[in-house]
Order: structure tokens, then C-alpha cells, then sequence
């Protein structure tokens, strides 16, 4: 967890609140079960041999999200490769965003939402 200094306080729209919840989270399961949901089983094999999602789909992640920097995701995320899986895929990289981007800036993901749902809808 050498992402996160101790020291640095919580952004504003994070409150001492929100973190008592999130931890209060792992108090049963531990912070090592979320991590292995979905990430830490992608080696499973479940059965599924040709993954892909045929309904619309919209990705908004923030362009300070921490995942952005491993290496290799950017590019993948940003290429078109995710198309093979997810044909109808738009991807909206919200600029003041991070990992949190839909607490951080709730109305804005709201909107984007709103308007890919109205885009979408019936």
C-alpha cells in the first residue's frame, strides 16, 4: 500500500465518515477477499469460452485514476482492443477524476449516465 501516505488528509468530498464505513467493511472479511474479487481470479476457468457483452456500455474513469498507471492499462483501455469483448463500449475519461471519480464528482458521472441511458433508451 505504498500508494497512499498516511499523512496526507482526506480530499473534501471524502469525509472521517466515509472512511469509517469502507473500513468497517473488511472488519469481517479482511481487506484480502476484496482483493481477490474479480482481480485475483481471472485465472478460474468458469466456463465461459467466448466473453462478450452485446449491450451498450459506458466506462467513465477519471484520467488521474492510479489503475491508469500500471503499465500497460492505459494503453489497453485507450486502444481499441476492448472492442472485441465489448463492441458498443464508449469510454468517457473524466479529467479531474481519480480511482473515485463517481464520489468525487458525483453530478457530472450523473450526467453522463443520464444522457448515455437517454442515448440508449427506448
Amino acid at each position: 500500500m505504498d500508494l497512499v501516505d498516511p499523512s496526507t488528509p482526506l480530499p473534501p468530498w471524502f469525509s472521517e465518515e466515509d472512511l469509517a464505513v469502507y473500513a468497517s467493511s473488511y472488519l469481517k472479511s479482511g481487506f484480502r477477499y476484496p482483493l481477490q474479487v474479480p482481480y485475483r481470479t481471472l485465472g478460474i476457468d468458469c466456463g465461459i469460452t467466448n466473453p462478450k457483452v452485446e449491450a451498450p456500455t459506458l466506462l467513465i474513469m477519471g484520467e488521474k485514476d492510479y489503475a491508469l498507471s500500471f503499465p500497460g492499462i492505459a494503453d489497453y483501455i485507450k486502444s481499441d482492443k476492448l472492442k472485441h469483448i465489448v463492441p458498443d463500449l464508449e469510454i468517457v475519461f473524466v479529467e479531474e477524476g481519480n480511482h473515485f471519480v463517481h464520489e468525487k464528482l458525483p453530478e457530472q458521472v450523473n450526467e453522463l449516465m443520464i444522457n448515455f441511458l437517454n442515448k440508449h433508451g427506448n
